[in-house]
This record gives C-alpha cells, sequence and structure tokens, in this order.
C-alpha cells in the first residue's frame, strides 16, 4: 500500500488527465466487448433465425438494425472506429500525464542532488545515482504510461465480462471462470518472486555503471599504468555477474509464460467442450458458444498479461524505493531555519574547534584568528586536516564543538548558501565543465562581461596563455578540461574564483600545478588586486606561504606551529624541515 501511495503522489497535478484516461480505457473496453455479442446475435438471431429472448442487447440490436446483415456490418464498423477512438486517446492522455509526472520526478531528482549534504555522495557511486537518475525514472516513465492505465482495463474487462458470461449462462460461467483465481495466484506469486531478482538485476546494472564511468573518466590513468587487461578482467566479472542475474529472470519468465499459456488453453478447452456438447444437445445456442469463446479469449491476455503487469510494478516499486531514497536524503538546506546572513567582511576566529567524520577524530582544538586582509598558510602532511577546516569554514561540514566565527557571527547560525556565496573556494581537484574557456571563467556570473573575464585571468596568470589558443577564450576545453594542461585547469579554476572579488578566498593546494615562477606572480597580484581579502593558502610548498601574515602547520588534527615564516624557519619541527628539503631540492636542480 505505501508504493500505491506513493504513486498517487506522483501523479498530483495530472489525476484529471488521468481520470480522462480511465474514461477512454473505460470506453474502449465497453466497444471491444460489443463485438462477441453482436457476433451472437448475428448467429442465433440473422442467420438461424431463433426468437429473439428476454435480453435487453438483443432487443435493442432489433430495433436499431433488424435482421439485416449490412446494418449489422455498418454497426460492427462503428463500435471498432469508436473503439479505436477511445485507445487513440487512452494512450495520448496516458502519455501526456506520464511525461509531466517523469519531469517533475528528474526536476525533483536534480533539485535534490544539488541540496544534499556533502557528506552523501561520499557514500554513493555516480554510476548508480547515474542509473537512478535515468534508467530507473524510464522504468517509472513506462509503468505510468502503459501499465497504470492497463491495470484498469484489466480490472474493468474481467468485471464486465464476468457479468455478461453469468448472463449468458451461468452454469458454463462458473466452470470456466473457476480457472481466474488459480491464474491470479500463480501470477502474484510470481510478482513476489521476481521483485527481489530486479532488486538485485538493478543492483548489478549500477556496478556496471559504476566501472565502466570510472574507466572513461580515468582513462589516462588506466593507459599510464597499462592496467587495461586488469581493468577488463573486473569489468568482465562485473558484466558476468549482471549477466548471470538477468538470466535468471529470464528463467522465472520462462516459467511464467508456458504455465499461464497451459492455464488459458484448459480454460478455452473447457469453454469449446462443453460449449459444443451442450450446443449440439439444444442447451444453449452456437452463437452463445462462439460469443463464450471470444470473450474468454479477450479475458486470456489481460488475465496472462497481469503476471507481466505486476513484475513491471515490482520492478517499478524498486525503482521507486531507489528514486525515493535520493529525494528522503538530508539536505543541506532547511527552510524552517532562520539563518542570519551578515555581510562579510573577512574577519575568521576558530576557539578550541574539534571535527570528527564517522567517528574518527579529525580536528583537535583548533584556535587561530585572522584578521580583514591577512593572510594564513596553512602546511601539513596528508591526513593532518588541512581540507577538512576549509569544508568546515564553508559549512561542507559542520563541526562537532568549539566555535568558528566570520565577523564576530557563530557560523553555525549563517545560511550555507549565503556563506558560500561569499567564500571564493579554488579545489585541489580542478573541475572545468565542458564549455569554452570564457564560460567557465565567467560560469557564476549571471552576465558576462569581457572586462572582468580578461581581468580574473590576467590575475590568474593565465590570460596570455589563453591568446595563444587558436580560438583564444572561445576555445572548448573538453569534459573535466581535458585538451587542457594541469596547470592551465588550475589557473582557469583560480580566474574562476577570482572573478567575484569575495572577501575571503581559499586556495586549497591549488598552486601545486603551477612553476615556482607562476606561482609568484598569481600571489603578487592577488596581493595588489585583493589586499582587502582574507586569504587561506593550503600548500605542500614553502615557497607559497612563506610570505603569508600567519603560517599554521598542522600534524594529526592538532596545530603543532604557528607563526610567521621568519619565526618558523629556526624552529624544529616540521616547517623547519620541509623548508631544508625544499631548498636542498632548489640546489641540486630537482
Amino acid at each position: 500500500m505505501n508504493y500505491l501511495n506513493k504513486i498517487y503522489t506522483y501523479t498530483e497535478g495530472y489525476r484529471r488527465v488521468y481520470f480522462l484516461s480511465t474514461l477512454a480505457v473505460f470506453g474502449a473496453t465497453v466497444f471491444s466487448l460489443l463485438t462477441p455479442l453482436i457476433i451472437k446475435y448475428i448467429i442465433d438471431i440473422i442467420i438461424q433465425n431463433f426468437d429473439l429472448s428476454d435480453s435487453y442487447f438483443e432487443k435493442s440490436m432489433d430495433f436499431f438494425v433488424g435482421k439485416s446483415l449490412l446494418n449489422t456490418g455498418i454497426l460492427i464498423f462503428f463500435v471498432a472506429f469508436f473503439q479505436g477512438g477511445c485507445l487513440y486517446f487512452k494512450g495520448k492522455l496516458s502519455s501526456i500525464a506520464s511525461e509531466g509526472i517523469v519531469k517533475t520526478v528528474k526536476d525533483k531528482l536534480y533539485t535534490q542532488l544539488q541540496n544534499v549534504k556533502y557528506s552523501y555522495f561520499n557514500k554513493v557511486e555516480t554510476g548508480d545515482l547515474l542509473q537512478r537518475c535515468t534508467s530507473d525514472v524510464e522504468t517509472i516513465r513506462k509503468f505510468l504510461a502503459i501499465q497504470l492505465v492497463e491495470v484498469v482495463n484489466i480490472i474493468l474487462m474481467i468485471i464486465i465480462i464476468f457479468f455478461i458470461l453469468i448472463n449468458l449462462n451461468l452454469k458454463l460461467s462458473i466452470i470456466v471462470l473457476s480457472i481466474i483465481p488459480l491464474m491470479f495466484i500463480f501470477s502474484l506469486y510470481f510478482f513476489i518472486v521476481v521483485k527481489k531478482y530486479f532488486k538485485i538485476s538493478d543492483e548489478a546494472e549500477a556496478k556496471l555503471s559504476t566501472i565502466l564511468q570510472e574507466n572513461i573518466h580515468g582513462v589516462r590513468v588506466v593507459k599510464a599504468f597499462a592496467s587495461e587487461d586488469l581493468e577488463i578482467k573486473k569489468f568482465r566479472c562485473s558484466n558476468k555477474h549482471y549477466s548471470h542475474v538477468t538470466y535468471k529472470l529470464i528463467r522465472l519468465f520462462a516459467y511464467y509464460w508456458p504455465i499461464s499459456s497451459f492455464f488459458s488453453f484448459v480454460q478455452m478447452g473447457l469453454v469449446l467442450f462443453l460449449g459444443i456438447k451442450w450446443a449440439v444437445s439444444g442447451t444453449i445456442t452456437m452463437g452463445t458458444v462462439i460469443a463464450f469463446g471470444m470473450y474468454v479469449w479477450q479475458l486470456e491476455f489481460p488475465v496472462r498479461n497481469l503476471g507481466r503487469i505486476l513484475s513491471d510494478f515490482g520492478k517499478a516499486s524498486i525503482s521507486f524505493e531507489r528514486i525515493e531514497e535520493i529525494l528522503d536524503s538530508e539536505t543541506d538546506f532547511n527552510e524552517n531555519e532562520n539563518l542570519k546572513k551578515p555581510q562579510i567582511k573577512g574577519k575568521i576566529v576558530f576557539e578550541n574547534v574539534r571535527f570528527s567524520y564517522i567517528d574518527k577524530p579529525i580536528l583537535n582544538g583548533i584556535s587561530f584568528d585572522l584578521d580583514i586582509g591577512e593572510t594564513l598558510g596553512i602546511l601539513g602532511p596528508t591526513g593532518s586536516g588541512k581540507s577538512s577546516l576549509i569544508h568546515l569554514i564553508t559549512r561542507l561540514y559542520d563541526y562537532d564543538s568549539g566555535s568558528i566565527k566570520i565577523d564576530g557571527v557563530e557560523l553555525k547560525e549563517i545560511d550555507k548558501k549565503w556563506i558560500r556565496k561569499n567564500i571564493g573556494l579554488v579545489l585541489q581537484e580542478t573541475f572545468l565543465f565542458a564549455k569554452n574557456v570564457r564560460e567557465n571563467i565567467g560560469i557564476t556570473k549571471k552576465i558576462l562581461d569581457d572586462c572582468d573575464i580578461f581581468t580574473a585571468a590576467k590575475t590568474a596568470s593565465i590570460h596570455e596563455g589563453i591568446l595563444n589558443f587558436k580560438e583564444g577564450y572561445e576555445t572548448q576545453v573538453g569534459e573535466k578540461g581535458v585538451s587542457l594542461s594541469g596547470g592551465q585547469k588550475q589557473r582557469i579554476a583560480i580566474a574562476r574564483t577570482i572573478i567575484n572579488n569575495h572577501k575571503i578566498l581559499i586556495f586549497d593546494d591549488s598552486l601545486s600545478a603551477v612553476d615556482i615562477e607562476t606561482d609568484a606572480s598569481i600571489r603578487r597580484e592577488l596581493k595588489k588586486k585583493h589586499s582587502s581579502s582574507t586569504t587561506i593558502i593550503i600548500s605542500h610548498r614553502i615557497s607559497s606561504i612563506m610570505d603569508a601574515d600567519k603560517i599554521m602547520v598542522l600534524e594529526g588534527g592538532k596545530i603543532s606551529a604557528y607563526g610567521t615564516h621568519n619565526q618558523l624557519k629556526d624552529r624544529d619541527g616540521l616547517y623547519k624541515r620541509i623548508l631544508k628539503i625544499q631548498k636542498d631540492g632548489m640546489k641540486e636542480g630537482i
């Protein structure tokens, strides 16, 4: 019942269209069920010249068409015509409703994925998410467009045929219709079994999609390490599992159709055997036997189709479940929260901040302060908590205890979207969109202004490089910036960030792919044009942070050293050791 409620919720805004589609289904069903009665009338009344029964239908036929074959043929033509019209409107209306619903679902999914917590993407696979947003949505579309309306058709057909058959001959109806409960029970059992395998199949397909996507995106790494054979083996193993699961599904369907066909043939056999026997004895008319056979034949496919519809419903219910898992995920933004949107000037204060991720301590008692316009350099080994600290400032994660204040306002009291809009962040892993250079730099701007784009590019020391491209700023960078070097991508990412003139700028090891001279040039331009911005630079390169107003050394989630370059260069510790190593490396020409 839970899924039925969900289906009802999804149809919001299109229930009127579905109602009209249901009326069209009703019309098509009624017209399709008139034909056997007309055939019976032709055989019994027109051809065999039997007397009219007390049937209201036969009396109506006699009144409108009499005993004329021509008139009856014209009536059959119009019945078929109106049946076709009803089927057309059924298909059109159900398609309008299903496409509209699917559009709404896709919009909701994309909006939700934009708003879920940052940590959500650490727990899911990209291939699985893509499948949920494509294959699962398509499964729901097919169910809403075809199967949902078909269910109405089957229910109406069973009910109407049931009453028609009873009126034709009660005894034969009871015998023939006794097979239907057995078919229904078998179909229901099939639905329960097949639903489990649909879930396993979906998960196997998602795993396959993830492997494929990873290899396409990481093709350079695969080629560089000559690991094609290993990746092929991994894909084949996953593909074999998916094929095995799919084979089980196919085998289940292979069992279902012959068994359901057996029930149908038994049903039709009973009609022919008993019907003809009783027709010969004069118990019923030959027209009744033929009408019975036609109705049983009409009933056969919907009842057999019930198993397919139930299996599709099983698959759709799994798709509903997988989509709901995304839609029910916790989001970053709570509309009920009355959070502040203060003017951001750039003063940052950390007081005894602690942060854990999945019960693992990451930052322990971090305290420091930055005045407006100051620069903080952060140095530390991998896993020391440098990036986590940045994530706290941008509220990608929230700290467990302690206090972080931005311009005197507690960070947790500031709206997440607001703080992120006012912080310029250049990430460690550079991501560019499959657009041209101009669009990538100005992607955060509603109106692209060439002057602002050129200024940002000059500050990031990439303007001259872009002009050397064949198409300049109109050069397509390819997916994830594949046509550019690592340094070019990082500098375009820097230009994209500084174009907005944020009061807080954060560089998360984002100068590592450029040479020392370009690094110094970028920092020099930033100091000149963004002197009022508070800047945080994370780097493994001492030269990138040595001119900072304050330098913090992080080790094991704690501050092991804090001061200026002149204070730290002679103090025993990590900073001094790295400085010596890098100086020695430069002397040796490394």
